[in-house]
């Protein structure tokens, strides 16, 4: 069989059984959605359920994609954090317009967050940061994603000293680690059915709040 072939013979998701979307029962904001969403992969037992994949741009329109943890969702927006150095950093200060990607297969779901994101200050960032487990503040405090690296034994090494650094002092913090805010302007909740079409709710946020409506699949 050709790849083209096999890739056409995989199952795309569990049916039947799949959760049922009702927009007329979606209440007034995405967030609430959301929550209640993830509530439901959570409970499910999805393997990391709080991946998401953030999509961001150059100033040329070159886009970067990779997937990080959501850390938290509020009134203001959707919570991730990264280095501002780094590529994710560059862009955002370039071009603060991002999105968001959850994908739930086991669920049939998907949402898409698109909105701007902006740093959410100094003490959030630290905050975040030394929340963080000594191995992924350690990884932090090297900082220097995504640059050429010579051998795996000079990253080693570097981390090395940087775990030492971090066990010694719980108060020490990366400079540069910053939490980010996407504040969303649209978000789209996707529902795969047991059978037929499936399902997208969108979210529109307007002047006096949020509005909703159906999207042609």
């Amino acid at each position: 069989m050709i790849f083209r072939e096999r890739l056409r013979a995989l199952p795309t998701f569990a049916r039947p059984g799949l959760p049922v979307l009702d927009p007329d029962a979606a209440p007034p904001s995405p967030h609430e959605l959301f929550v209640a969403w993830m509530d439901e992969a959570i409970e499910a037992g999805l393997l990391a359920a709080h991946a998401m994949t953030l999509s961001t741009a150059e100033p040329s329109g070159r886009v970067h994609a990779r997937t990080v943890a959501l850390k938290d969702v509020t009134v203001d927006g959707w919570w991730f954090a990264s280095q501002s150095t780094g590529p994710k950093g560059r862009d955002l200060a370039a071009n603060p317009h991002a999105a968001l990607t959850f994908f739930w297969p086991e669920l049939g779901r998907q949402v898409k967050v698109t909105g701007t994101a902006a740093s959410a200050g100094v003490e959030a960032s630290r905050a975040d940061f030394l929340a963080r487990p000594d191995a992924s503040r350690a990884a932090g405090l090297v900082n220097r994603q995504s640059e050429p690296l010579a051998s795996r034994e000079e990253y080693v090494r570097a981390f090395g000293e940087a775990l030492r650094a971090v066990t010694a002092d719980p108060e020490l913090a990366a400079p540069d680690w910053t939490a980010y805010v996407l504040t969303p302007t649209e978000v789209e909740f996707w529902q795969a059915p047991d059978d037929g079409p499936h399902l997208r709710l969108l979210y529109r946020a307007e002047a006096d709040g949020w509005s909703t409506g159906l999207l042609w699949p």
